[in-house]
């Protein structure tokens, strides 16, 4: 009887064995990682090797694809006192330009960095203007102010670069200008140095526009 009973145990065992092989348990995916057969797998099951396909992500933005110049001069906390306490703010100093004539000068308050810098940046594109160049430098010299800040521009002749401190340096590169000497007067504020130099360069005027509003010709002048 013993004999039997070992035999019918060796006969299940071995019946186990094949329905195991025959239906093989499904490989475990792990979270992020790799499963158990060696292939790599994400949490939404896309595979994320180098050529593999990923899903398309609608709400992703491409701030780099609209071409502009865009930097970010200062950001200031700001702390306000309330009754309650203080509540503290941050704001953001952004200049954005194409780099072919064109730019703006945005300011913007919020309770985290890059809000701040995001609602400047959004106000710097509403208040982009066209710029007269000559070339790579400026038509003239030409003061601009703002407060107590005064820039000096003065043309230059091709290969001088840009000769500028760092706040007005942000707005002529924004704005395309390649060679020019400035000089800077007054205050220091960097809002103060930008904003002039920002009205400075959109009082610039070329000989044809000029011609054009004295109704003459530009050899007249």
């Amino acid at each position: 009887m013993m004999m039997n009973d070992e035999v019918v145990k060796t006969q299940e065992t071995a019946a186990t064995e094949v329905v195991a092989e025959v239906n093989p348990a499904p490989a475990e995916k792990r979270a992020g990682g790799f499963n158990r057969e060696g292939r790599e797998g994400g949490r939404d099951g896309h595979d994320r090797r180098p050529g593999g396909k990923r899903p398309f992500n609608k709400n992703k933005r491409h701030d780099e694809d609209d071409g502009l110049i865009k930097k970010t001069v200062s950001i200031n906390r700001v702390t306000k006192v309330v009754k309650g306490g203080r509540t503290m703010r941050f704001s953001a100093l952004v200049v954005v330009g194409d780099g072919k004539g064109k730019v703006g000068v945005g300011m913007g308050k919020a309770g985290e960095v890059p809000q701040a810098i995001e609602k400047a940046t959004q106000q710097a594109k509403r208040s982009m203007s066209e710029i007269s160049l000559l070339g790579s430098t400026i038509p003239h010299e030409i003061i601009g102010k703002f407060g107590k800040g005064h820039v000096l521009l003065l043309p230059a002749e091709a290969g001088t670069g840009v000769i500028a401190g760092g706040p007005v340096r942000s707005v002529l590169e924004a704005c395309g200008v390649k060679d020019i000497r400035t000089k800077s007067y007054g205050s220091n504020n960097p809002i103060n140095c930008v904003k002039a130099t920002y009205e400075g360069l959109k009082s610039l005027r070329t000989a044809q526009q000029i011609a054009a509003l004295r109704g003459k010709a530009v050899d007249e002048l």
